[in-house]
């Protein structure tokens, strides 16, 4: 038995109710397509970050220098450094350690520079929501403007080996 066709209009109109639903989709579409980038740009995400290439090195060099310069105190044998309004603060993860503790004041602005010496690791702050992965060989740099005055904590989110659960870092908000 072969399929013939239909003969004739065998279909129906296009009812005006079906209409409006297709509409209110399409608008719906259009409205969330349009959504993604602006509220990129106006929601309180994770900001966008400047990225550049280093080496493992050269970013040793500039956290030792910056720790040098700035170093206030000492937190169970890591450095506290005193960051000033407005300045770069630099911050290394690696096993299993985020170095130095940083010490910010509240209400000003700070360019954070991250890199990893070894491995992929992540870095988030609690109890904010500020969550980025640190790759080796690139220096990461997040503008901070802390609100509330207290301890936060920089988590290594990433399996990083053994130590891992033991890799917190920690920022002072005064």
């Amino acid at each position: 038995m072969s399929i013939q066709t239909l003969q004739g209009v065998w279909w129906k109109k296009v009812d005006p109710a079906e209409k409006l639903w297709i509409g209110i989709a399409l608008v719906w579409c259009l409205v969330l397509f349009a959504m993604m980038p602006l509220w990129h740009f106006t929601g309180k995400q994770n900001p966008s970050f400047e990225t550049y290439r280093t080496t493992a090195l050269a970013y040793q060099a500039k956290v030792d220098a910056y720790v040098e310069k700035n170093k206030v105190g000492e937190d169970k044998g890591v450095p506290v450094v005193a960051a000033k309004p407005g300045e770069d603060v630099y911050m290394l993860g690696r096993m299993w350690s985020w170095y130095p503790v940083l010490k910010f004041k509240k209400g000003e602005t700070y360019r954070l520079h991250l890199s990893s010496m070894d491995l992929l690791h992540g870095f988030s702050l609690f109890p904010l929501n500020l969550n980025f992965m640190v790759l080796p060989g690139y220096e990461y740099v997040l503008t901070v403007t802390p609100t509330e005055a207290g301890e936060v904590f920089a988590v290594c989110n990433e399996f990083c080996g053994i130590g891992h659960h033991t890799m917190v870092g920690k920022i002072i908000v005064e």
